[in-house]
C-alpha cells in the first residue's frame, strides 16, 4: 500500500508530537508541506522527504525493508536515505505501516 501522502498532512500538517518508544518522549513534527515532513529538537532540526518516506514504503510492501522497527532503521540508511532512520520509524509506526509491537534501538 502506497503512503497516502493526505493522511499524512492531516495527522501531522499543522504539529503533532509522535510517541516514540521511549515511554514519555516524543517527536515533535513542527508542518508538512507537500515534499516533506520538518522535525524539530531543542538542539537540531531536519527535513524527512516525502520521495523518500514513499520509496521506504514501497520497500516494505515489497519485502526489502521488514516491518519490524529494529531493523527497519539500518534498511532504511541502507535502501532509501540516511536522513533521520530513527525518526522516520517513529513516524511510521505512529501510522501503522511499522509493526506497533516491536520496539527498536539504534546500534551504535
Amino acid at each position: 500500500m502506497p503512503l497516502d501522502w493526505e493522511k499524512v498532512k492531516t495527522k501531522y500538517g499543522k504539529g503533532f508530537m509522535v510517541p516514540t518508544v521511549a515511554g514519555g518522549k516524543f517527536l515533535k513534527v513542527s508542518h508538512v508541506d507537500d515534499d516533506a515532513i520538518y522535525i524539530e529538537t531543542p538542539i537540531w532540526s531536519a527535513t524527512l522527504h516525502r520521495v523518500n518516506l514513499e520509496k521506504g514504503v514501497e520497500l516494505i510492501d515489497q519485502g526489502t525493508i521488514s516491518s519490524d522497527p529494529g531493523l527497519f532503521v539500518e534498511d532504511y540508511m541502507l535502501y532509501v536515505a540516511n536522513e533521520r532512520a530513527t525518526s522516520v520509524a517513529h513516524i511510521l509506526r505512529d501510522l501503522r505501516i511499522l509493526d506497533a509491537t516491536e520496539t527498536f534501538s539504534i546500534r551504535c
